[in-house]
């Protein structure tokens, strides 16, 4: 279950227009949700309140095993839309098997111009986060430079810990400050950072084959124009016949520590489907067909929704190739392999996702009202929950529920290694989350 601070932050990236999973960092996020899914531990509060559309409070409590808290305060520049726990999208609130969409380059906030002058201001979300009673503190501010440029920075501080202390036991810095400057242009898309602990400085980039999306108004008067023709709107990448359709992104990164005198680089591929059901791979229905009464049905995909990645690491000799494919409309499968060529050590892993719904009837409209609805109950399904499930040869294995209990987000998860006779079940959590807005 994604906290209500990273909810707040995907909020802001879709209300400024910036595409998150055009990062390299998240190249393995389809699969990564079905094999890397994270299982709470112990008992955890969460309370969030959002008294207006630009001030977020939050608190947080773990009950078990230790007894601590926390309590956070999110600032933005401008108004997100921050729904309720009994309200906000499920899908919002995890991290699911996803068909990327077309890249697009972004594209800035309209300029607003007072007395010949310009006076708008840049996007920035200000976010920070203190643990009691350790006095840990997080802070990050993020803003949007140019409208293809984002600046970000992180830090942590912990006067408990003593650098050396930290050193010893082999845990982080106890404080440190990172950086990083984002560039996207929709066909590329780099990022540079630089870390302040171990001198370290970093780069990655990825490049996206094919054609780049359209902007969202050039969008939108293309799907005006195939309504009015009654024609469908297909991708370039579709033209071809037989085989999967979609795009490749290829990708790597390169860092640099000073202070280690160490250096590292990885190299990735992603090939992803083309979506059916996602602007702008989606079918415009015909005129006849577009009336609010009579919704354009949503048969099955033309081609299963799936994603492959590929990652080698040359200097630690780590290869890895996933494979994530949603089967059916609420059952998603992945895996993936590992293998040291070194060490010639290997992991083999399987997960699984599997949505929860639960039909819900819309009442019949009163005979008075103008426009023309169906003679039936419409029924919607709704998603209420979902299950995930993850084995692999490391003995582990992993089960989560996440679902909607009235207006509370709950998870509930375990983790067990079934070859350990004293000790099957290494962790179990029960996570709650409740947050409003207004």
């Amino acid at each position: 279950m994604h906290p209500f601070a990273s909810y707040v932050l995907r909020s802001y990236y879709k209300t400024t227009g910036w595409n998150e999973d055009n990062l390299y960092a998240n190249l393995t996020r389809s699969s990564n949700a079905l094999l890397d899914f994270s299982v709470p531990r112990g008992l955890h509060f969460s309370i969030s309140k959002s008294p207006n559309s630009l001030f977020k409070t939050t608190y947080s409590m773990n009950a078990l095993p230790s007894l601590n808290g926390s309590v956070g305060y999110i600032f933005t520049s401008c108004n997100l839309d921050v729904k309720g726990s009994g309200d906000v999208r499920f899908k919002d609130m995890v991290d699911r098997f996803k068909v990327f969409d077309q890249p697009r380059k972004p594209e800035g906030k309209e300029e607003e111009w007072l007395a010949g002058e310009r006076s708008d201001t840049r996007d920035y979300l200000l976010y920070g986060r203190i643990y009691v009673p350790t006095g840990r503190l997080d802070a990050l501010y993020s803003t949007r430079i140019t409208p293809t440029l984002q600046g970000m920075v992180a830090a942590i501080s912990d006067p408990r810990a003593p650098i050396s202390y930290e050193k010893l036991k082999g845990h982080g810095p106890a404080s440190n400050i990172m950086f990083s400057l984002q560039q996207d242009t929709g066909k590329w898309c780099t990022e540079y950072t630089w870390s302040a602990e171990d001198g370290m400085w970093g780069v990655r980039s990825l490049y996206n084959f094919g054609k780049v999306g359209p902007s969202t108004e050039s969008m939108q008067n293309e799907g005006e124009k195939a309504r009015r023709s009654g024609l469908k709107r297909v991708d370039e990448e579709e033209a071809m016949e037989g085989g999967l359709k979609g795009r490749i992104s290829i990708g790597g990164e390169f860092y640099f520590s000073a202070k280690e005198k160490s250096a590292g680089v990885s190299t990735g591929i992603r090939f992803t489907t083309v979506p059916d059901a996602t602007p702008p791979s989606f079918q415009v229905p015909s005129s006849s067909s577009s009336s609010p009464a009579s919704p354009a049905p949503r048969g099955p995909p033309s081609q299963p929704p799936t994603t492959i990645t590929a990652l080698f690491n040359p200097m630690l000799g780590h290869i890895s190739g996933a494979y994530a494919a949603r089967v059916s409309r609420d059952l998603s499968l992945a895996s993936r392999f590992d293998f040291n060529v070194y060490s010639y050590e290997s992991e083999w892993s399987v997960g699984a996702e599997w949505w929860q719904r639960r039909g819900k009837v819309r009442p019949l409209p009163s005979p008075t009202d103008d426009e023309a609805h169906p003679s039936l109950s419409e029924l919607a399904d709704e998603v209420q929950g979902v299950v995930k499930a993850k084995v692999s040869t490391a003995t582990d294995i992993a089960l989560l529920w996440e679902g909607r209990l009235r207006n509370v987000l709950v998870s509930l998860g375990v983790v067990s290694n079934l070859s350990s006779r004293s000790k099957p079940i290494k962790s179990i959590g029960l996570e709650l989350s409740y947050f409003s807005s207004g």
